[in-house]
């Protein structure tokens, strides 16, 4: 068997635009696979030709291979839209692997640890405390939840002290845990808006007597140090990851005693071949795994398998789709679980190819927050 093309189809998952990338083979057994959407959607597919070359003729099931011969042709180490590719490139030639022996492909990554797979809903607003109570009393009854994700912020960061801001996340927090049921869990994403780590200390200190999930990517992660220091000084489970790239950059987090859980991208950092690296170095510092995946279908399936493989899982993030049409039997939450699916080999997803003949693409950038005195802010 070897690989003979390479497909893109720009495409999106209600109002996010998302690229599918098919593989197809000499015996006629094609994978599939999601990039991440970056920003800059239309730079994937012409990058995404050049990586076919790299591999066009190779037998797809050397996954291993492969996937280090796009890392290595490179001079220097692939950045967010390289990896994007290489990402969705793995994900493809998984599919085709675990296709060819007739296996899910968890079976293939050594077999499943559990039985299904826990999952969270991302909410991402905080809307008012009845609004919740409603909105996740529905998603218990319809999916199952029992674990969900909002935002800490009920107002602008710039244009009020910050004090009142975080007394008001913390009265907030308190009101959301008096009325809805206790089982229920709440995380909370700061989606590194804020720039000074003593602020993320503070807000971390108003949630942290309701008990919160998580309390995910407050600071920007470039500076490792200062995730150091900010776990020193919270008493809640700091998460952070999905802007890291590679095992390397995870291993000095790691290090560093950065973080609690840790939220790799599987179509960010190289696919299921490196999410498996980044996810043992955790284990080895008795770190827990909970994917960053705000993704479509195809990518959650991917991450499932993923998750039923791996010891030091926590919980998956999920949303459910309204708009994804070339999605013919998505995975969907059964008591706020993925089921696994061991009769279908791959992902164990369908694509249905002639939804795909339409171009559903949807432009979306990243709003750039403004200050009062007109400066830009982290979104």
């Amino acid at each position: 068997m070897h690989i003979t093309a390479l497909k893109t189809y720009m495409q999106r998952v209600d109002d996010r635009p998302r690229l599918l990338v098919k593989i197809e083979t000499s015996e006629g057994i094609s994978g599939w696979g999601e990039a991440y959407n970056h920003g800059p959607d239309w730079a994937l597919p012409p990058m995404l030709d050049y990586l076919f070359h790299q591999i066009e003729g190779e037998d797809p099931r050397r996954v291993e291979y492969l996937i280090l011969k796009l890392n290595q042709q490179a001079r220097f180490p692939p950045g967010a839209l390289g990896l994007a590719a290489i990402s969705a490139i793995d994900h493809a030639l998984w599919d085709i692997a675990g296709k060819a022996a007739g296996l899910p492909v968890y079976m293939l990554l050594g077999g499943n640890v559990r039985d299904r797979v826990r999952i969270y809903c991302g909410v991402y607003t905080a809307p008012d405390p009845e609004a919740a109570l409603d909105q996740t009393l529905q998603l218990n009854q319809d999916f199952g939840y029992t674990a969900f994700k909002l935002s800490p912020y009920r107002r602008d960061l710039h244009n009020s002290r910050w004090g009142e801001l975080v007394k008001e996340t913390g009265d907030y927090f308190g009101k959301i845990r008096e009325i809805t049921p206790s089982h229920f869990e709440f995380a909370f994403d700061a989606h590194a808006k804020i720039y000074e780590p003593y602020q993320a200390v503070q807000l971390a200190a108003a949630i942290a007597p309701y008990d919160p999930l998580f309390y995910e990517e407050p600071i920007r992660p470039e500076h490792i140090p200062a995730w150091a220091e900010l776990k020193s000084k919270v008493t809640v489970p700091l998460a952070t990851g999905e802007s890291l790239y590679n095992r390397f950059e995870f291993l000095a987090l790691l290090t560093a005693r950065g973080a609690d859980i840790i939220q790799p991208d599987i179509c960010v950092v190289g696919g299921v071949t490196e999410m498996r690296r980044i996810a043992a170095i955790a284990e080895a510092h008795y770190v827990t795994v909970a994917p960053h995946n705000p993704m479509g279908p195809l990518a959650t399936a991917v991450n499932i398998h993923f998750c039923a493989t791996q010891p030091n899982f926590k919980i998956l993030e999920y949303k459910p789709h309204v708009h994804a049409p070339w999605a013919l039997d998505p995975y969907v939450p059964v008591d706020g679980h993925m089921q696994l699916r061991p009769d279908r080999p791959g992902w164990g997803i369908e694509i249905d190819e002639k939804a795909l003949i339409t171009e559903d693409y949807i432009h979306w950038e990243r709003k750039i927050t403004k200050k009062p005195d007109g400066a830009t802010a982290y979104p």
